[in-house]
């Protein structure tokens, strides 16, 4: 028994240390910058640690005039900021400077095992950065997030109503179904040991500030208002919903539905 005992609390122990690998999936080697697609751009590091070394690594991708707004991209739980290039692009595109940066545990940032409470620590970071050190002001800022992403955009964003507004494409429905539904979550008390909760419903509930949200579809116009995710039917405030196909109209579709949305916030906003 007492084998059998110690057996368990080492399999929950293991379960403990190693359950982030079944939900983030980070790498190191950042293999393409802005400059792979002719964007200039500044590498910069923030969150300095109290030896005054950075803790995240990113960019700082300047808009090609005066700003519309800013946007502090958070990418998903796969790979690192180099993945991510083509959709910064589109962003500069519509007239934004943008704050792009890893999350610890990826890329050139201080490595770290990643996790929820994590993220949300960084995305903190990051928005003191640009506020306090680049000085934009809050009511300037757009959030901007894709998959994982973009549940922790809605997080962040809920807790700022100061911020213009948040997009986000292809939320996750159940981030943390990854780690619940693994066969030796149901050999330990998994809800116990892991923090991680992605309650990405609730967060849509509190939003109150301008949201856009793009989904995509396998098929034109197959989608119907019943699929309608329940995150975007909880939000109170004004919000947009675009669903995306992979038609060859699709990146002017985004960019247009993204220029009506900028240019539908208040203008208090800007």
């Amino acid at each position: 028994m007492a084998a059998l005992v110690c057996a368990w609390g080492t399999l929950c122990i293991l379960f403990w240390q190693g359950c982030w690998q079944l939900l983030y999936h980070p790498a190191s080697a950042v293999t393409r910058t802005p400059a792979s697609v002719n964007l200039p751009f500044e590498s910069i590091g923030f969150a300095t640690d109290p030896a005054g070394e950075p803790q995240l690594r990113g960019w700082w991708i300047p808009a090609s005039s005066p700003p519309r707004y800013t946007a502090i991209y958070f990418h998903g739980a796969d790979g690192n900021l180099g993945d991510n290039v083509d959709s910064l692009a589109q962003l500069h595109a519509a007239g934004l400077s943008i704050l792009a940066f890893d999350y610890r545990g990826y890329g050139q940032s201080r490595f770290e095992h990643p996790g929820e409470a994590r993220w949300r620590e960084d995305a903190d970071s990051a928005l003191a950065y640009l506020t306090g050190t680049r000085h934009v002001p809050a009511s300037a800022i757009v959030l901007v997030g894709k998959d994982l992403g973009a549940n922790l955009a809605l997080e962040v964003a809920a807790a700022h109503p100061d911020l213009a507004g948040v997009l986000v494409e292809q939320p996750l429905e159940s981030p943390t179904a990854a780690i619940f539904s693994d066969p030796r979550a149901r050999l330990v008390p998994a809800h116990l040991l892991v923090s991680d909760r992605w309650q990405t419903t609730a967060a849509a509930g509190d939003l109150l500030i301008p949201s856009l949200w793009f989904y995509w579809t396998p098929e034109r116009n197959a989608a119907s208002e019943q699929d309608r995710p329940e995150a975007y039917d909880k939000v109170p405030a004004r919000k947009t919903l675009v669903w995306l196909t992979n038609s060859p109209d699709e990146p002017q579709q985004l960019n247009s539905a993204l220029t009506s949305w900028l240019d539908e916030l208040p203008a208090n906003a800007r």
